[in-house]
C-alpha cells in the first residue's frame, strides 16, 4: 500500500505595485457635468437662446415678446408685487383642494385593502371619474358653489384624487407577501398595518401619485380660473394671464407663463426631489 505524501505549504510574498501611474483627476469640465442641476440649466439656456432667436426672426411683439421682454415683465410683475400676489392665490387654492385629494385618496384606498367592498368601490369609481377631465366639471362647479374658492378646491379634488388613488393602491398591491406577513405577526391590522407596512412598503409609487396630482392639479387651477376667474373675489395667475390677455399686454402674458412654469421646475426639483433623496432613495428602493 502506497502512502501519499502531503505537499508541503508555501506561500509568495508579492511585490508592492509602486511603478503603476497613479490615476489622474477629471478633467474641470468632466466634473461639471456630473452635476445634474448644471445641465438643466443648460438646456434652460438653450431654450431661452431659441426664443429670443424666434422672437427676433418673427419680429412682432403683440405675437411673440422675446425672452428679454418676458423676463423684464417678470421682473416687474415681481418688483411691484402683483405677480407675486396672483401667485399666493393661486397656490393657496391648490394646496388646500391638494391636501383634501390627498386625505380622500388614502381613505378611500385604505378601505380598498381592507374590504372588498372597497376595491369594488374603487375600481367602479376610478372607471367612472378617472377620465373626466377635471374642467369639464366646471359648469357642475358653478351651480352648486358659485363663482369662488370653493369650486376652484371642487375641481381640484377631482384631479388630485383618482391619480393619487391608483398609483397608492398599485403600490399596496405591490407589497411583497413577506413584508405583510411580517405585519401580521406584529399583530398589525386595518389603519395600522396600511400605515406601518403598506404605505413604507409602497412609498414609490405613492410618491410617484403625488407628483402626477401635483402637476394634474395646478394645470387643473390655472385652466379654471382663466375659465371663471376669481377666487373668492380675487383672480389668481390664471386670472393674471386672462386679463393681460384681453389688454393685449402679451409680455405679461408669458411673464404668467413663465411663472407657472417656474413654480412647477421649483416644485418637482426642490419639494418631490428632496422627498425622494431623503427617503425612497436613502432606504434603496430607487436608484
Amino acid at each position: 500500500m502506497s502512502v501519499i505524501s502531503q505537499r508541503p505549504e508555501y506561500e509568495i510574498e508579492l511585490q508592492a505595485l509602486t511603478d503603476l501611474p497613479l490615476e489622474r483627476e477629471l478633467p474641470l469640465a468632466q466634473r461639471l457635468w456630473q452635476h445634474g442641476w448644471l445641465r438643466k440649466s443648460l438646456i434652460l439656456v438653450v431654450l431661452a437662446l431659441l426664443w429670443e432667436l424666434a422672437a427676433r426672426y418673427q419680429a412682432n411683439d403683440l405675437l411673440l415678446p422675446s425672452f428679454v421682454q418676458t423676463a423684464k415683465a417678470f421682473v416687474q410683475g415681481i418688483v411691484s408685487g402683483e405677480l407675486l400676489v396672483k401667485v399666493g392665490l393661486s397656490l393657496a387654492v391648490l394646496v388646500k383642494g391638494y391636501l383634501i385629494g390627498i386625505v380622500l385618496a388614502f381613505l378611500l384606498t385604505s378601505l380598498a385593502v381592507s374590504t372588498q367592498l372597497g376595491r369594488d368601490l374603487l375600481a367602479t369609481l376610478t372607471s367612472m371619474l378617472n377620465p373626466l377631465p377635471a374642467i369639464a366639471l366646471l359648469p357642475l362647479a358653478l351651480l352648486w358653489f358659485g363663482l369662488g374658492e370653493n369650486s376652484l378646491i371642487f375641481v381640484l379634488v377631482h384631479s388630485v384624487l383618482w391619480a393619487l388613488a391608483l398609483n397608492t393602491y398599485a403600490g399596496f398591491l405591490g407589497v411583497s407577501e413577506t413584508q405583510r406577513m411580517a405585519g401580521r405577526n406584529y399583530g398589525l391590522k386595518g389603519l395600522r398595518f396600511v400605515l406601518f407596512i403598506l404605505i413604507p412598503a409602497a412609498l414609490p409609487s405613492i410618491l410617484a401619485g403625488l407628483k402626477i396630482a401635483w402637476a394634474f392639479a395646478w394645470r387643473t387651477l390655472i385652466a379654471a380660473e382663466l375659465v371663471f376667474g376669481a377666487s373668492s373675489g380675487k383672480g389668481g395667475l390664471g386670472w393674471y394671464i386672462f386679463q393681460n390677455r384681453n389688454e393685449l399686454y402679451t409680455d405679461k402674458v408669458f411673464a404668467g407663463l413663465a411663472a407657472v412654469i417656474l413654480i412647477g421646475l421649483l416644485v418637482e426639483n426642490l419639494v418631490f426631489a428632496s422627498v425622494e433623496r431623503l427617503t425612497v432613495k436613502r432606504w434603496g428602493m430607487q436608484r
